[in-house]
């Protein structure tokens, strides 16, 4: 099996290429247009700020790629936030993958702070990404912006409100939190992935 990860200006590829490798899987790390057609699976991870980026990906005509990719694709963290329609960080027009806009947390409480940082639960999940899944399990958030609620809501978390901490279309994955920073949790998930 071929897996691509998309390489451009964010962060965090290398850690997500050593997840992959503790399941015993080679991916190639790549910006090659070809390649990452001809890859079984994509994963499209990321750190960063969405504006920067989004500009990076046009500019290198990945944008495009992307959204035309018709294997199995997972966005990770800034990934998913680059699949939707509009981020509020930057002010960036995305990939409208998923038809949702993504939103700057807005505490209301003392007690919630931005980032949001550290494990929170998932609930109500409903993909292939959770199969095996029979109760809340702990994953690893990094995250100042978040996607609300919508008919793209694949599982949830609860933090300052509810919102969306995973998303699925066709044969777009993404997770708000970060699977390779997630122990076995995120190991199940980054497998259920590759067996798509």
């Amino acid at each position: 099996m071929k897996i691509a990860i998309v390489k451009y200006n964010a962060g965090n590829i290398y850690s997500v290429d050593h997840a992959l490798k503790r399941l015993g899987a080679e991916a190639i790390v790549t910006a090659d247009k070809e390649v990452l057609m001809a890859a079984d699976k994509v994963i499209f991870p990321g750190v960063g700020e969405a504006g920067t980026t989004m500009n990076h990906l046009r500019e290198n005509h990945l944008d495009e790629v992307i959204k035309n990719l018709k294997q199995p694709v997972l966005g990770i963290c800034l990934g998913m936030q680059l699949m939707c329609r509009h981020s509020e960080e930057g002010d960036a027009q995305c990939l409208d993958i998923f038809h949702t806009d993504v939103k700057l947390f807005r505490p209301t409480r003392h007690e919630d702070k931005v980032p949001h940082m550290g494990w929170n639960t998932l609930t109500n999940t409903r993909s292939e990404l959770f199969r095996g899944f029979d109760k809340e399990e702990f994953v690893y958030f990094v995250h100042s912006f978040y996607v609300p609620l919508n008919e793209f809501t694949a599982a949830q978390t609860d933090y300052v409100l509810p919102y969306s901490s995973a998303l699925h279309k066709d044969n777009f994955y993404a997770t708000q939190f970060h699977p390779e920073k997630s122990g076995a949790v995120g190991e199940r998930i980054l497998k259920n992935f590759l067996e798509l």
